[in-house]
């Protein structure tokens, strides 16, 4: 099984139990008239949701590349995670700081059976969400590593279900100190702690979207790697500038200014370039847009004795031509 079809199968579980879930938390929600269970039915309605944006990253990321996008669609990954930290924003989060206060202001008391019925959903909730979450969690453990972190799908996924666990948690405790203190405060400061962890959550996701849509250089461990193939390479006396892009889960440009060595034929710069770009390529999977800017070094220009030996570059020699 590809690592598509894992992450695929991994957000159709989360979707599944998400939509159970929410369904149980609204009926448990207005029967019981519970806002931290009401709360947590708009924070399961937001996953669901955001878990149909991410099948949509998964299917339109892999199209190949064409003539209006040459890169392909890698970054749509990153779209639709920002979609998704926008809906647990506002149907999760910004709902349930609603559900918050509509609680103070109204003191809205349950009855036994109300209590009993949230009680029972929540539990119910904890035991599909914890489900939904070790299989996020084993399928990170089966995934080399990098992949694993820098995939947007698997690590919405997870910050979903972890933050419904302890949002389902909070939830729990808010309701059975209100049945025992009598006091809608308690569940009502479980409502504010819900959104308050939703809105964290968003602006993580968010935060981490954005940082990829705009470009995002690779990791500085990648980068030195990728440097020191190019300076390990014979052909190469110098790297004056390496950028790098990461263009998709798995599809990274990198775009390297360098100096070739002195005294190199010319009629071999060509074949060192394709050279160096295949190595390159073959240590580093994810390397697949790879562009070398050469400036080539050939032998000096005898003028006099006093410069025999000193190397003259291309664009000074096109210099003193002039």
């Amino acid at each position: 099984m590809t690592s598509d079809s894992r992450t695929r199968l991994t957000v159709l579980v989360a979707l599944g139990a998400n939509l159970v879930i929410a369904v149980a938390k609204a009926v448990g929600g207005l029967i019981s008239s519970s806002p931290a269970l009401l709360s947590e039915a708009a924070h399961s309605v937001a996953d669901s949701l955001n878990e149909v944006f991410l099948l949509a990253a998964l299917a339109r990321s892999r199209r190949p590349a064409d003539h209006r996008h040459p890169f392909g669609y890698g970054k749509e990954r990153y779209f639709w995670s920002l979609l998704a930290a926008v809906g647990i924003f506002v149907m999760g989060g910004c709902f349930s700081f609603l559900q918050g206060f509509d609680a103070l202001r109204t003191g809205a008391q349950e009855s036994h059976g109300g209590y009993v019925a949230g009680l029972v959903v929540l539990g119910v909730a904890l035991v599909f969400e914890a489900g939904s979450l070790l299989r996020a969690l084993l399928q990170v453990r089966q995934e080399p590593g990098s992949t694993a972190l820098h995939d947007p799908a698997l690590r919405t996924v997870i910050a979903e279900d972890g933050t419904a666990v302890l949002g389902v948690t909070l939830a729990l405790v808010g309701m059975g100190l209100h049945m025992i203190t009598g006091q809608v405060v308690w569940e009502a400061a479980a409502s504010f702690a819900i959104g308050a962890l939703l809105v964290y959550v968003a602006y993580r996701l968010g935060r981490d979207a954005r940082e990829q849509l705009i470009g995002q250089a690779v990791d500085p461990e990648l980068r030195g790697k990728i440097r020191a193939l190019l300076a390990d390479q014979p052909e190469i006396d110098r790297v004056d500038e390496l950028l790098t892009m990461r263009l998709g889960l798995d599809s990274t440009l990198v775009a390297a200014r360098i100096d070739l060595a002195p005294n190199i034929d010319s009629e071999v710069v060509e074949l060192a370039s394709e050279r160096i770009k295949k190595s390159i390529a073959d240590s580093v999977s994810e390397a697949d847009q790879i562009f070398l800017d050469v400036t080539e070094a050939p032998p000096p220009r005898r003028t006099g004795p006093e410069d025999r030996n000193a190397p003259v570059r291309v664009n000074e020699t096109q210099e003193q031509a002039n």
